[in-house]
């Protein structure tokens, strides 16, 4: 089992840090359907915005699964260590560094992967940080969390490596991409085996791992200690419990059928509407049910009549309508008769896949 300091994680499959995504319940979700370790969407090092509703939702770890990790964000030294005093103060039990987020609303002010333009900064942050609660008897771990570089001309994650593993992180999560490719084209991963050959602490993959086949081979690839998934968990959860059986068993399991995804989907959107409270929650949750129906039959025309219901009730009616059509339109798939000529070449021969149409 990997470690991260005083804690023992379940596996080596990480879920994303992303603002709007990975509140408490998706956390919690992921962590129930396999992931081993989750970090929390990007707190503001700015002290002015922590009594906000928002930051104080997201430093919301009640119940959460531990340990609780959470994701601060600035430029300033003094104030992200203050920050990071005061999250763990508030439950955190690692402290994450945002050195990768493209969004120019972070960038802009010189914070996220803007940071990696100013090596001596990046060293002052990690500094302040790891002092502030990453030293003495009751030390919290402090992890990174970086790009490849600023733009494909200037890669430096290497030397950011160095001099983090030098400054007191504890582990170090790299996104195969640059600030300036935000999430277009494919990962790099040559550049994460530079970086793991580089350090001796844990490094954690992240960039474009979709599925069972897609982890191993980065894993093999990089030499990684660890994966992080993000948007392939939009509306997939399980992927964590796929990967984790594929790692440990090369098998394939099969796709989850409706019923489940249904399941699945009512409990999460009954945890989120507990979160959010009314208002919030069913407007927050539409894009979760985009991403649950995906490749079912009607999506598109369900996700647009979704956006004009005003209340969670209402809301999940609707979700549990649909699936109720996509349940009596899997059955009425089902070929039954065994003798039938060309059974196995029949539309409805085998369990049709959610992540694909179903026959019209």
């Amino acid at each position: 089992m990997p470690t991260l300091g005083p804690h023992t994680l379940r596996n080596n499959l990480f879920v994303a840090p992303m603002a709007g995504v990975t509140d408490r319940p998706f956390r919690q979700l992921c962590k129930h359907l396999g992931a081993g370790y989750a970090v929390s969407e990007m707190v503001a090092s700015n002290a002015q915005l922590w009594k906000s509703e928002k930051t104080m939702r997201r430093a919301n770890h009640a119940g959460e699964v531990e340990p609780i990790a959470v994701q601060i964000a600035g430029a300033d030294p003094a104030m992200m260590a203050e920050a990071a005093r005061y999250n763990v103060a508030n439950g955190a039990q690692i402290i994450d560094i945002n050195m990768g987020c493209p969004a120019k609303k972070v960038c802009n002010v010189a914070a996220g992967s803007a940071l990696l333009q100013n090596e001596p900064l990046v060293v002052r942050i990690v500094e302040a940080v790891v002092a502030a609660v990453g030293t003495g008897p009751d030390a919290v771990p402090v992890t990174l969390k970086i790009r490849t570089g600023w733009d494909r001309e200037h890669k430096n994650a290497v030397h950011i490596a160095r001099l983090a593993e030098a400054a007191g992180i504890s582990m170090l999560t790299v996104h195969g991409r640059t600030r300036a490719d935000l999430y277009h084209g494919e990962a790099e991963y040559e550049t994460i085996a530079a970086v793991k050959a580089a350090v001796r602490i844990p490094i954690v993959a992240n960039g474009d791992i979709d599925s069972p086949p897609k982890a191993k081979a980065v894993l093999a690839a990089t030499g990684a200690d660890a994966i992080m998934i993000g948007r392939a968990a939009q509306g997939r959860p399980w992927l964590f419990r796929e990967i984790e059986h594929y790692l440990k068993t090369g098998e394939l399991l099969p796709p989850p059928r409706i019923a489940e995804i249904r399941q699945v989907m009512n409990g999460h959107l009954e945890d989120h509407y507990v979160f959010y409270g009314e208002f919030t929650g069913v407007r927050t949750a539409r894009k979760h049910i985009g991403w649950y129906t995906r490749g079912l039959s009607g999506a598109n025309a369900f996700r647009h009549r979704m956006n004009t219901l005003d209340t969670t009730r209402e809301q999940l009616l609707a979700v549990n309508e649909f699936f109720d059509e996509q349940e009596a339109r899997s059955e009425r798939l089902v070929y039954v008769d065994d003798d039938a000529p060309g059974r196995d070449d029949a539309p409805g021969s085998r369990e049709p896949n959610r992540n694909e149409p179903l026959a019209a």
